[in-house]
């Protein structure tokens, strides 16, 4: 089931609406007030209704979950943010929010706390300054090994998520809005970044993939002109969009997060790959996972493929913990990708999701620079090969930064949301198939 029908179910399943107890009838009543500003909010209380009075009908929760689908409802921070608020008041898995902050929330006694705090786990191989405050102790230059420390660092971050989150952004202060400090309650700040040993990283992590019903995961590999700060905000952000139960991890490879690093940055990404693969290996060995959900956006999927493909090669028992891999504008060389890594991932436990669009820019830069066209673009040269599920994001609004159409439109995390929680392939989601001579792709329904 998806969040919002989950949360309907087992409030319903607690008594509500007339015998539960009062902070789940505040919050229920809450998600319904959210849920009745939709066009079709008709259909959608008559579908509640129609649970209430038969919360064990498997159909009905069917027809709850497409009718919220049809409408669109999980691009809706109101009715999310209501229904994780239920949720945790319910003690059941709410995406990734801390207790910390459901305390907080009871104590002041309001109806939703102004932040929710993620909680997300990291491993990075970029230098470290440990007397550095959070946002800057990890810096865009490779760590050296030593005698002291290994290659790798290993911790964990808080992250907040404002009370006013749209899917898909990472709130920052504005000039504009005369705002020039981070401030929870109105941005997605990076609040703590904790480094831990080996043994202390892993026994946390497995704690938290236990703890989640599917013994769930998720890594993140972010792309080119990212900062560690950065990937650590987009982390907290997706784990939150995606209302995903379980561990949401990221490894930080050393960009320069910087428009003018991209050569220092493609060199870095080769540097990181190999300790991509170990990391990824250790953690699959280390952790009771059984879903592992991949997700390398631009530059990371070369290090993350690359990766994968010795894994799979290498340790093919380890790799059938990998549940999904999804590769958004993948900034690698098209010819490559179909004839040396499409066939080596083509053994993954399911189909490869490629997101592609023929609008990035950063792709663009990257195919004038190397001259041949990239497995993340969409139009003429779409990647359409066995094993691989394309999808044409070229209609989805990417904002002011085109390069982040993946995380920042919201229609590709509804995408990607229904992906995770319902394991649902591409013929199963909310996209239009596009038959070719080269064989079908998907675009996103207008």
């Amino acid at each position: 089931m998806d969040l919002i029908t989950s949360a309907v179910v087992a409030a319903i399943e607690q008594g509500a609406p007339g015998h539960a107890p009062e902070p789940v009838s505040r919050y229920y009543q809450q998600l319904k007030t959210a849920l009745g500003k939709f066009e079709s909010a008709a259909a959608i209380l008559a579908a509640i209704t129609a649970l209430e009075a038969d919360s064990a009908s498997e159909p009905l929760r069917l027809a709850l979950a497409h009718t919220l689908s049809a409408a669109r409802v999980a691009d809706d921070m109101a009715s999310l943010f209501a229904a994780q608020g239920l949720l945790a008041q319910l003690r059941l898995p709410s995406a990734g929010i801390t207790a910390e902050a459901t305390e907080a929330n009871e104590k002041s006694g309001s109806v939703v706390s102004n932040y929710a705090v993620v909680k997300t786990y990291f491993a990075t191989d970029r230098q470290r300054d440990l007397g550095k405050p959070p946002a800057q102790r990890f810096s865009g230059a490779r760590n050296a090994a030593s005698a002291e420390q290994d290659t790798l660092s290993y911790g964990y971050c808080d992250i907040s998520i404002p009370r006013d989150h749209r899917m898909g952004q990472l709130e920052s202060p504005s000039l504009w809005r005369l705002e020039f400090r981070d401030d929870p309650a109105k941005h997605v700040v990076l609040l703590t970044s904790d480094v831990q040993d080996a043994d202390t990283f892993y026994a946390a992590l497995g704690a938290q993939v236990a703890a989640s019903a599917g013994k769930n995961a998720f890594l993140f590999i972010h792309g080119y002109n990212v900062t560690f700060e950065d990937a650590a905000r987009r982390t907290g952000q997706m784990a939150y969009d995606l209302g995903f139960d379980g561990a949401p991890v990221f490894y930080s490879w050393p960009s320069q997060g910087d428009l003018s690093g991209y050569t220092i940055d493609e060199n870095n990404i080769e540097w990181s790959t190999p300790h991509i693969l170990g990391f990824l290996s250790d953690f699959l060995d280390k952790t009771a996972a059984q879903n592992v959900y991949l997700i390398a956006h631009s530059m990371g999927s070369r290090g993350l493929a690359r990766a994968l493909a010795a894994l799979m090669a290498t340790q093919p028992l380890l790799a059938q913990k990998i549940t999904e891999i999804i590769l958004a504008a993948p900034d690698i060389d098209a010819a490559i990708f179909k004839n040396d890594i499409a066939p080596q991932l083509a053994r993954a436990r399911n189909p490869v999701t490629l997101y592609a669009s023929s609008d990035d820019l950063a792709l663009a830069a990257s195919k004038a620079v190397h001259g041949y066209a990239r497995a993340g673009d969409s139009g003429p040269g779409m990647q359409i090969v066995a094993g691989v599920e394309t999808i044409d994001a070229t209609a989805v609004d990417t904002g002011f930064v085109k390069h982040m159409y993946f995380a920042e439109k919201r229609s590709a995390l509804s995408d990607m949301f229904y992906l995770i929680h319902n394991q649902a392939r591409a013929d199963q989601r909310f996209l239009d198939p596009v038959d070719t001579p080269a064989g079908r792709y998907w675009m996103f329904r207008p």
